[in-house]
Order: structure tokens, then sequence, then C-alpha cells
């Protein structure tokens, strides 16, 4: 469960072997079966979650009961609602699992310990943090300023494997469209093939 983890890690830093065995002592193994919880909106966000195995979403519910669906995360990537783990606030944001998931678990104050532990793991996560705001922001972009189609084209082109898991209504919830919407797209894109 750890091994992709620290191929994350050994992607932006380089950790020894004891330090190693010491990052792995802060996290919490965790298995969640297909449709399961790991976050309610209306809870506090206690976990900061690694995923080892598996797929996981992240979204809100609104007035009308409509499903918007924040973010996907597959092996090697991180889920939480950072707001509501960092400030103990309730988050609005659900979180449940695609996948029977493997999970590593990090809570604030093991997450703190850590760093003050191991810091080299501070830059490693400096670099995550960076990396999420840019796709942020290229998400944001493109959701001002791209039509349904090309949100959808980015997604296959940038996260195929995604695309592949995850049912269609769910890929339509993400880039902001119904699925009846999503379903015609993928019709004009198979046609002009």
């Amino acid at each position: 469960m750890f091994q992709v983890l620290f191929d994350s890690i050994r992607e932006k830093v380089s950790l020894s072997e004891k330090e190693e065995e010491m990052v792995a002592t802060f996290f919490t193994p965790k298995k969640l079966r297909k449709r399961n919880y790991l976050l309610n909106a209306g809870d506090v966000c206690k976990y900061s979650a690694f995923v080892s195995k598996g797929l996981l979403r992240s979204g809100i519910v609104d007035e009308k009961d409509n499903e918007h669906i924040l973010q996907f995360a597959i092996e090697g990537w991180w889920i939480s609602d950072i707001y509501s783990f960092l400030t103990s606030e309730p988050s609005s944001y659900f979180i449940d699992t695609l996948e029977e998931s493997d999970l590593l678990l990090l809570t604030k104050e093991n997450n703190e310990l850590l760093l003050e532990k191991v810091p080299k793991m501070e830059r490693y996560f400096r670099i995550l943090t960076q990396n999420a705001i840019v796709a942020m922001q290229r998400r944001l972009i493109g959701s001002l300023s791209q039509s349904a189609e090309e949100k959808y084209l980015k997604l296959l082109s940038l996260y195929p494997e995604i695309v592949q898991r995850v049912q269609q209504h769910m890929i339509a919830s993400y880039i902001g469209v119904t699925p009846e919407t999503l379903s015609r797209i993928r019709k004009q894109i198979s046609i002009r093939k």
C-alpha cells in the first residue's frame, strides 16, 4: 500500500530509507468498499487521503438536489476538503468511493508532526500545492471560456483513465453539463472521426 505513496514522493523529493520508514508511521491505512463515504457534507474533514488503489470523487449537492462533482482521485492522487481539514470547519463537500479503494490517511496533527520530523516532506507538499493551484486555475479558466465539447476533449486528453472508469453522468457533472448534452457531444465527436 505504501509503494504508490513512495513512488509519488520520489517524483518530487528524495528520501532516505530511514526517512521513508518514518514517513510511513504517520499514515493510517484504510480500505473502503465501493460507494462508501470518506467524508459527508456537514462533517469536519479529519483526513487528507492518499489513494493507493481505487477511485474517489468529491462534490457538493445543491439546494435543488443536483450533484456537482469537483474532483476525481485515482491511484497516486490526494483528496481532501483542504479548507475543512485546516480550519476544522464543517465541510460543504462529500467524498466517496467509486471503486473499492485502499487509502493512506493523514490527520492534521500527524501532518504537522511529519513536516517537523521529515523536513523534505514540506517540499513534497509545497510542490503538490503549487500543482493543485495551477490545475485549479486552468479548470476555472476552462469553465469560463471553453465550450462543453472543449471541456470534454480536454478531460479525455488529460485523464483518459478517469473517463474510462467513471460513469458518463459523473463526467457530465464534472464538466458542468447534463448527461443528455454529454451524449450529444460524444455522438458528434464519433461522427467526425
